[in-house]
């Protein structure tokens, strides 16, 4: 039997484009991990992305998640079939323009068929004390860096 995991995760920009972090929580049972990462100069859906991809890939096997993040740019994508038509459509959007982050997304794909994944959104900079922890970690990850 696959393991439960719980994943939130955020990520920040200072300028966007600019310095940017992201962090991420994984709780299993009743243990919780902290992890957060830099990148020099990055976006906001960048950050919010490797969140959610170095959080999957943080986990040692296969298993089943609920992830949750503020980001209605990868839960939409996810959930509302963004993800499969923009692949079903060679990466162009519905304008017909190069999907953005390209990249990113062909490694949350590989994550996603690793792992079942859920998708959650959550309303950011509110009560949710979990989401507040990851964009804290964000926060602090460019802070340590510049």
């Amino acid at each position: 039997m696959k393991k439960r995991i719980i994943i939130y995760t955020d990520g920040a920009c200072s300028g966007n484009p600019g310095k940017g972090g992201w962090g991420a929580l994984l709780m299993y049972e009743s243990q919780c991990r902290e992890i957060s990462g830099y990148e020099r100069a990055t976006t906001n859906n960048r950050m919010e992305l490797t969140a959610a991809i170095e959080g999957l890939e943080a986990l040692k096997e296969p298993c089943v998640v609920d992830l949750y993040s503020d980001s209605a740019y990868l839960v939409n994508a996810l959930n509302q079939g963004w993800l499969k038509r923009w692949t079903g459509n060679n990466w162009l959007t519905a304008a017909k323009k190069s999907v953005e982050n390209i990249d990113l997304w062909k490694k949350i794909l590989k994550l996603v068929t690793l792992h079942e994944v859920t998708f959650h959104k959550v309303k950011g900079h509110s009560d949710n004390v979990f989401n507040n922890r990851c964009d804290e970690l964000a926060r602090q990850a460019i802070k340590n860096n510049s």
